[in-house]
Parts: C-alpha cells; sequence; structure tokens
C-alpha cells in the first residue's frame, strides 16, 4: 500500500504547520496553519498549497494557536470540504482565534488600500469572516483518548500534549493489508511543572514520530516564577507605579494572572487590582474556566467555591470605554492586555501612557521576536514609536523567563523517553535549522534511530523507510 507522508509547512521554519498523510485510499492533513513572523514566510500564505484544498478527505488539528489552525479557511475557500477533527476545547478557542485572525486580515486590506501600499488592486484579505465561519461549520469534538475514523483503515485519536487548553499530539494507525504502521504527531508539546497546565502525557509506542523543534537548541531559565517577580513588582508597586504585561490573551494570560493571584495569596505580594484589559483575553478565560475539571488543566485550580483564575482583586475589561477609564486610575495596579509581542491592540495605548514614567514597568512573559517593539524595548531602546509618535522609554522593562509554552530541548528529550519508545524514523520539525539539527543529534544519539530534518515540500515514502 502506499504510505506518503509530505512536509507543506513547519519544515526549515517555526511555522505554517502542515503535515499530509496519504495512503492508496484517504488523505489526511494534520494541522492548517499561517506561516509567520519575516515578510518572505509570511508571502508563503499567497502562494497555493502544494497539494489541492478539494483532494483532502480529513483535516485534523493539535491545537489552536494560529500557526496550526490559521490557514483552515483559505483551504475551505478554497475548495476543502471534509470534517475537522479536534478536541472539545480547542473547537471552542477555535471560533475567537479564527475569527479574530479574518477581523485582521480584513483591517489589513482596507488599511493597505487606503494607503495605496498593496502591490494588487484592491488589495484583498486572504481570508474573510465568512471564511472563517464556514471553516469553523465543519470542525467536529474528539475527547481525548476516544478513537475517530480517517477513512481507508485509518484512524486517530488525541493525547493531551500538555501545550495549551485542549492542544493534543495526534496518535494515527495505519491498517492495511495485515499490516499496521503507528505515526505520532506531537504538535507542540508543553513543558513540565508549569502553572495552569498539566505535564505532556508520555507519548504512545509508534513506527515514526514527527516531533517539534521551536528550542530544539536551548534551555529554558529554571528560577521560580515568584522569585523573579517578587523584587521588581514591590519595587514598583511600593512606589505607586502600574505594572503592565502585554500577554497572548489566550494561555499566556490567564497563566499570568494565576501566578500574580498565588502570590498575593501567598502574602509575597500586596493585593493589588488585576486589569484584564482584553476582549480575547475575557472570552478565553471564560472557556478556560469551563474547562477547569479538563485533564490538562492543574487539579487544584478550584479551590473551595473560588477559582485560582479568578483572584479577588481581578476585574475584566471587555469595552474601549472601559479600557479608556484605565488611563484615569493611578497606581499601584497591574494591567494585562494584549499584544504579547508589542505589535498592536490596546496594549500599545497603555504603553504609550506608561513608558514615560520611571515608577512604571513594562513585563514582558513571552517570546519576542526580531523587528518587534518587544523586541526593542529588552534590547535598550530608548524610545518606540507608536501611533507616529516617538515615546520616550524611561520606564523599567524587564522579561520573565521559563513561562514559555513549549518545551526546551531536556524537556522534549525527557517527554520522549518517558514513553520508553524507540520509533523506526524521527521528523525534526517547527523550528529554526539549528533548532531542527541540535534536536535530531540528540535523539539519534538518543534513541539510535533514523532522524529527518525535512525541507518544504519534502515527500517521504514511509513503506520505503521502515521497510527497506
Amino acid at each position: 500500500m502506499t504510505l506518503h507522508l509530505g512536509f507543506h509547512g513547519a519544515a526549515g521554519t517555526v511555522t505554517g504547520s502542515r503535515h499530509l498523510v496519504e495512503t492508496d485510499g484517504t488523505r489526511v492533513l494534520v494541522d492548517a496553519g499561517m506561516f509567520q513572523g519575516l515578510k518572505e514566510l509570511r508571502q508563503l500564505n499567497w502562494r497555493p498549497p502544494t497539494f489541492k484544498p478539494a483532494s483532502l478527505d480529513h483535516i485534523v488539528l493539535t491545537h489552536t494557536h494560529i500557526d496550526h489552525s490559521g490557514y483552515l479557511p483559505r483551504l475551505v475557500r478554497d475548495g476543502f470540504r471534509g470534517p475537522v477533527h479536534c478536541t472539545p476545547a480547542t473547537l471552542e478557542l477555535a471560533r475567537l482565534l479564527l475569527l479574530d485572525a479574518a477581523k485582521l486580515q480584513e483591517e489589513d486590506a482596507d488599511y493597505a488600500n487606503k494607503k495605496g501600499f498593496s502591490k494588487h488592486t484592491p488589495a484583498l484579505p486572504l481570508f474573510t469572516t465568512g471564511d472563517a465561519e464556514a471553516a469553523l461549520e465543519r470542525l467536529g469534538p474528539v475527547p481525548y483518548g476516544t478513537w475517530f475514523d480517517l477513512g481507508a483503515g485509518v484512524r486517530a485519536r488525541f493525547h493531551n500534549a500538555g501545550h495549551l487548553l485542549g492542544s493534543g499530539m495526534v496518535e494515527m494507525r495505519v491498517e492495511r493489508e495485515a499490516r499496521a504502521r503507528t505515526l505520532v504527531f506531537s504538535g507542540d508539546v508543553g513543558g513540565f511543572d508549569m502553572p495552569l497546565h498539566t505535564d505532556p502525557v508520555p507519548p504512545p509506542a509508534c513506527d515514526v514520530l514527527v516531533i517539534e523543534s521551536t528550542y530544539g537548541d536551548r534551555l529554558h531559565d529554571r528560577t521560580p516564577l515568584p522569585d523573579q517577580l517578587r523584587a521588581p513588582l514591590l519595587e514598583t508597586l511600593g512606589r505607586g507605579g502600574i505594572v503592565l504585561v502585554p500577554a497572548f490573551a489566550v494561555g499566556r494570560a490567564q497563566q499570568v494572572v494565576l501566578l500574580l493571584g498565588d502570590m498575593m495569596k501567598a502574602g509575597t505580594l500586596p493585593p493589588v487590582t488585576i486589569h484584564v484589559d482584553s476582549p480575547m483575553a475575557v472570552d478565553a478565560t471564560r472557556i478556560y474556566a469551563t474547562h477547569l475539571r479538563d485533564h490538562n488543566l492543574d487539579e487544584d485550580l478550584i479551590q473551595g467555591l473560588t477559582s485560582r483564575l479568578c483572584p479577588p482583586t481581578l476585574r475584566f475589561h471587555r469595552t474601549v470605554e472601559e479600557s479608556r477609564a484605565l488611563n484615569d486610575l493611578p497606581g499601584p495596579r497591574v494591567i494585562i492586555s494584549a499584544s504579547g509581542m508589542l505589535t498592536g491592540g490596546r496594549v500599545l495605548h497603555h504603553l504609550a501612557r506608561l513608558l514615560p514614567d520611571d515608577r512604571n514597568l513594562i513585563l514582558m512573559v513571552g517570546y519576542q521576536a526580531a523587528g518587534t517593539r518587544g523586541r526593542a524595548l529588552l534590547e535598550g531602546a530608548r524610545s518606540l514609536k507608536i501611533h507616529g509618535s516617538e515615546v520616550p522609554v524611561t520606564a523599567r522593562c524587564i522579561a520573565l523567563h521559563g513561562l514559555s509554552g513549549h518545551g526546551d530541548s531536556d524537556e522534549l528529550m525527557r517527554w520522549l523517553r518517558s514513553g520508553g519508545i524507540k520509533p523506526k524514523a524521527v521528523f525534526v520539525t517547527h523550528g529554526e535549522p539549528a533548532a531542527a539539527t541540535a534536536l535530531a543529534r540528540r535523539i539519534a544519539e538518543d534513541r539510535s534511530t533514523r532522524t529527518f530534518e525535512p525541507r518544504l515540500g519534502a515527500v517521504f515514502d514511509l513503506d520505503a523507510i521502515l521497510y527497506p
């Protein structure tokens, strides 16, 4: 039988995850991600994929981050008509993220037309709100551990990957001609002992493993998070300053609230008001709150009649008017707002107001890509251009280390060893070349197995690899 595995994204780079499994009777795409980051990567979203969307029979989503799900509306627009399988929480979060991505696409196209800088007339969005709605209608929820049929003797199930609410590695079983093969797609693998999300479960036994390598050549700072925060936060709040936390609305904002709330309850921080100023973060917190007893969230999030996700001093701000009202409130207080890299959104209005005051603190809690305002702050910029004006940087700016949603090199190896498995072939993806190469070498030496670092568009005959 035919068993091919193609890499149409997240190969030689960190984004755009799209892995295509082809057998004689079915074609299954694992993840449908958008390329993000540098311009040359973003332009790949506009090229026709190297497969025909209408030829796909199924799509399986490991989780809802845009680099794994954001291309789905475009695939539906271009002819995909099959079912999309995901966990129940992924379905709920997808409505937030895909509709927001569509809105941004439409706004970018409108802005390009208004300013006249597009090469195309008129500039068009990659996909529209209508495309996102059509894609969402194709999503069907499947609980962890439940097998679902992908046709032609192929079935799959999800296992908790510990990365995000609803995130799952995919175990795919291919059974035909009295021969069975098992493929495992890691999706994004979370770290161990992280706040909010539980540890990733051990990978199931498999013949072929496709593993991410975002931090394949790096180690996270192991200094306990409260120990990193205590001194700078006490100094800022003690002098009546405001702590501004740019944070991704889904996952990261909730982790920060949990961390700060726990520190206040323990008495290591004073009980100041925490403002979450992001409609998406508000909605995401509501979704998290409905899954408090799920197996991929910490068991002790509910204590008595309250949730640690909603400490007593927490306040939510959804409307523009509520956001503007924060401008009139003095410190000490904490404001959490999106976006996480200071590329846009409400957080820029707070940043412009708070940066020139040395009483305030800007706390970066996630990866800051090259070319973003967040990276500029961490590299010591003396001013930032915000809404057309140069704003002086007088406030203190620091980074919190160790809150990444991705496991580092040691944690990826710990996860791999936890299953005690030795796949016959390992494909290292979703990483920059140096990171992928470093992890591939570690796996090859540790597991005594063949490793591959696929390039974009590469297709492998798995039978030829497994049964040479």
